[in-house]
Order: structure tokens, then C-alpha cells, then sequence
């Protein structure tokens, strides 16, 4: 990848990583302000422990991608950004503009990803196995 592209999904990924950090941290001071009150109903109670869960969930979720962030600037840093971790080829051009953090191709990710499916048990809802 030549140095001018290089440099646009770098800034691109900083500004991501920028955003994302800030977003986890309001979410995470959201859900702190959250205070159970001993005069709320037990649906105020019920409500603000959801909203709570919800946005510590939110935010755990966004930590996760910054560290995929972090590792696409890694890989720029090193000059191996853009290349599939697993098989090495080269990550298409489309698919590094719609998740510059990606860490595989297309052909390499949709394999791990049903891999892992298969390793998930079947989930099965206890109401439909009476029917």
C-alpha cells in the first residue's frame, strides 16, 4: 500500500480511536450515574438496572474495537497493514474502507466465523421444545 493511503486510514483510525474513546467513557459515567433509589418503584429499579447493564455492555463492546483499532495502527507502525493475519494475502480495498481495523480477508474471516458457529451449541428456546 503506498505511503498516501497508508497515511488516510491512519488518520482515519485515530480519529475512530478518538471518537470510540470518548463515546465508551460517557457510557461508562452514564451507567455509574444511574442510582438505585430505596423510593423507586420496583419498574424505576427494574428500568435503571437495564439502562445500567445496557450501557456498561455498550461500552465494553466499544472497548473491544479500540483495541482492534489499536492493532491496525500496530500493523501500520510495523507495515504489515492490510495483510490477512491468517493467510497473509493482501485485504481488498473495499473491505479495508468499510473496517480499516480488520484483521482478515473476506475468504478468512467468513471461515473463522463459521468455525466458530459451529463450535456454539444450538441455542433452543425451553417453550419450543414442548410443541
Amino acid at each position: 500500500m503506498d505511503r498516501k493511503n497508508l497515511e488516510k486510514f491512519r488518520q482515519r483510525l485515530v480519529d475512530y480511536r478518538r471518537n470510540l474513546e470518548s463515546q465508551a467513557s460517557r457510557k461508562e459515567e452514564g451507567g455509574r450515574s444511574l442510582e438505585e433509589e430505596s423510593t423507586a418503584d420496583v419498574g424505576d429499579r427494574a428500568s435503571n438496572a437495564y439502562t445500567k447493564e445496557l450501557l456498561f455492555s455498550q461500552s465494553s463492546n466499544q472497548r473491544s474495537v479500540l483495541q482492534m483499532v489499536d492493532s491496525a495502527l500496530d500493523r501500520i507502525g510495523d507495515g504489515t497493514f492490510g495483510e490477512c493475519l491468517s493467510c497473509g494475502e493482501v485485504i481488498g480495498a473495499k473491505r479495508l474502507e468499510a473496517v480499516p481495523w480488520t484483521r482478515y480477508c473476506i475468504n478468512c474471516q467468513s471461515r473463522i466465523e463459521a468455525e466458530h458457529n459451529q463450535e456454539q451449541p444450538a441455542r433452543t428456546h425451553s417453550a419450543c421444545a414442548n410443541t
